[in-house]
């Protein structure tokens, strides 16, 4: 049986957000105020209009304290299959409550899901709910990967 060999390919800022739009499994990666060690959370999330990867939330959850204090953070995009491929993306975030605007959580949802069947009643869920939008601006990212064997283990 042939190894799967690993990959790592480079690419763009379009091609990056060509990979992770069809993908919403991702782990998200803020820093722990009380004594900076990384914070993971899977969440689900999508990419914008503006190229921004966003995930909503709850304003008392760990990611958007985090957020609000350092609006820096990682976010892992895996593929459904999970040995798939995979990307990190580091970038600056934004927090958006729904109370001050809600329009970007209408544009996450179509961002995810399409067409919602009744935009009011999501409006207002987002508001009842308090929600909060983190928007991750990438800044940098790694090679679009797969696991696998090392190349010189290919023939082994």
């Amino acid at each position: 049986m042939a190894r799967s060999i690993a990959t790592n390919t480079t690419v763009g800022r379009d091609e990056l957000l060509d990979f992770v739009r069809p993908r919403h499994r991702m782990v998200l990666i803020t820093t722990r105020g009380s004594d900076g060690r990384p914070q993971a959370s899977p969440v689900t999330g999508g990419v914008d209009a503006s190229g921004r990867i966003v995930v909503t939330s709850y304003p008392e959850r760990a990611k958007v304290r985090n957020a609000r204090r350092d609006p820096h953070a990682s976010v892992v995009v895996l593929s459904d299959d999970f040995g798939g491929a995979w990307v990190q993306v580091d970038g600056d975030v934004e927090v958006v409550d729904a109370a001050d605007d809600v329009e970007p959580f209408v544009e996450y949802y179509r961002a995810i899901a399409g067409e919602h069947p009744d935009w009011d009643e999501y409006r207002g869920a987002m508001l009842t709910q308090g929600k909060s939008l983190l928007r991750i601006t990438p800044t940098r990212w790694s090679p679009v990967a797969t696991g696998g064997f090392p190349a010189r283990l290919a023939d082994g």
